[in-house]
């Protein structure tokens, strides 16, 4: 049975990689035996997939930020349609990644209309779509559709999707994870420390826009607070030499690691990042967070004054509540000045600190039971198993 999976960037190849191995799982308990070609990255291809396509490190957020992607993606979507045409799949799973994937959508709905489609982890037209057309074009291309979050399950549904709430996969992803106290003794963490983890990039725009303010509050963290060691988790190895570099530059007190993302984690007091699912991730280990975001000036005016759109939250962690459980510092509000005052707020101010980690328990209800993966694996098995 072949399994056409299609997702981009570091998030998408993570949970490919999760629901991976929760449909091999799910399939050898009935006997079946799967072969998953994927457009994604190492994640995925370490889980089984055979990658068609690496598509972690293309990606962006914003108007002009995408332009150098273009070309890029429309290569690897010319190469996963002309893939399916010439090996059409028992069934194709999507994630997230929205551009390329509603092409892919189309594509089978036009040409292939008898391979089901399923689309886990929607695009988050449920929270910033100015307009129903994509909308339209993912409910029409689309069998199933597994959401992950209450609200898309709602909007969706509304919208004329068939639809599944499953849960977030990050609830079980984040259940193998050490405690505090093992993760500091693996990382060396003396009592007396503060551990602050930096997560400032996933997208290479991410170093020019977010790198530098996180960098300037992290210098001014460490003057008020000496024994701050600043830990930073890479998420995709390419980024370590200019991280490295404005370290230096920074005169930070910091560490990279690459591979204890769960331990860093674990361990830290608080954490400056950047928005995105590693905010679910820190919330589910109740690490204070602030959350950090800028686009290019030009792409935001846009934005704001054609586009008309507008975000209730950034942060996912907001959203899934519709509060403001973590602080949000985007375009104009994410100086080094703001960043340094929020951090040291959530550092000193245990009042603050209680209220974070009680509106993470009340987010963590909306996430769903443990189970998510396998969940979503035996839904996409069952669509199989209808067609044959």
């Amino acid at each position: 049975m072949r399994i056409f999976i299609s997702t981009g960037e570091v998030s998408g190849d993570l949970q490919g990689s999760l629901l991976i191995a929760a449909l091999k799982r799910q399939a050898a308990a009935v006997g079946w035996e799967l072969d998953i070609v994927a457009l994604g990255g190492d994640k995925m291809a370490e889980a089984g997939a055979k990658i068609l396509g690496n598509t972690s490190s293309i990606g962006s957020m914003g108007i002009l930020e995408s332009l150098p992607y273009v070309l890029p993606t429309l290569l690897i979507q010319r190469r996963a349609i002309a893939y399916l045409k010439q090996y059409p799949p028992d069934l194709v799973v999507l994630i997230d990644y929205m551009g390329p994937n509603i092409g892919i959508g189309t594509y089978m709905q036009r040409h292939l209309p008898n391979v089901p489609v399923a689309y886990y982890i929607a695009p988050q037209e449920w929270v910033w779509s100015m307009s129903l057309r994509n909308t339209s074009r993912i409910v029409g291309f689309t069998d199933k559709l597994l959401a992950i979050f209450p609200e898309e399950a709602r909007y969706f549904r509304d919208n004329g999707a068939d639809v599944t709430w499953v849960g977030h996969p990050l609830v079980d992803r984040m259940q193998n994870v050490p405690s505090r106290e093992e993760a500091r003794t693996k990382l060396g963490i003396t009592p007396e420390q503060k551990a602050i983890a930096l997560l400032p990039a996933s997208r290479r725009q991410e170093l020019k826009y977010l790198l530098p303010a996180i960098f300037q509050a992290a210098q001014n963290i460490q003057i008020q607070i000496p024994e701050a060691h600043f830990w930073i988790p890479l998420s995709l190895e390419v980024y370590r030499q200019p991280i490295e570099s404005a370290i230096k530059s920074y005169g930070l007190k910091a560490t990279v690691v690459s591979g204890q993302q769960k331990e860093i984690f674990a361990a830290a007091d608080i954490a400056i990042t950047k928005s995105g699912t590693v905010n679910l991730e820190l919330a589910l280990l109740n690490v204070p967070q602030v959350v950090v975001y800028r686009l290019h000036p030009v792409t935001v005016w846009i934005a704001r004054k054609i586009l008309k759109g507008s975000i209730p939250f950034a942060s996912p962690t907001n959203l899934v509540v519709m509060k403001p459980i973590v602080p949000e510092l985007l375009q104009e509000d994410a100086t080094s000045e703001n960043i340094t005052q929020a951090a040291m707020e959530l550092l000193l101010n245990p009042e603050r600190r209680s209220q974070t980690l009680a509106d993470y328990q009340e987010m963590r209800q909306c996430l769903g039971e443990l189970g998510v993966c396998d969940r979503a694996a035996k839904e996409i098995l069952q669509m199989m198993e209808k067609r044959e």
